[in-house]
């Protein structure tokens, strides 16, 4: 399984790279308090990490406040799902 896990990666990896590569031009991005001039693959990458993080973020604050609702119930915070 490890090894269908890190073939997987590898691959995403190398299509991410060749993306990057074909789409090497700047895009200008106006952020209304700055401006920048940021490669398309890289900053395509920098969503994809920034949308995970935050999405896990959310699941993982979301399972919190759900547990701790659970506890305030008296269903001591099990969880059946």
């Amino acid at each position: 399984m490890r090894f269908v896990i890190a073939a997987l990666l590898l691959i995403f990896a190398l299509l991410g790279a060749g993306f990057a590569a074909l789409n090497a031009g700047p895009v200008h991005y106006d952020f209304l308090i700055t401006e920048a001039d940021l490669p398309k693959g890289v900053t395509l990458l920098a969503v994809l990490v920034l949308g995970w993080l935050l999405g896990g973020l959310g699941a993982w604050l979301g399972r919190g406040l759900r547990r701790r609702g659970a506890a305030r119930r008296g269903q001591g915070g099990h969880d059946p799902a």
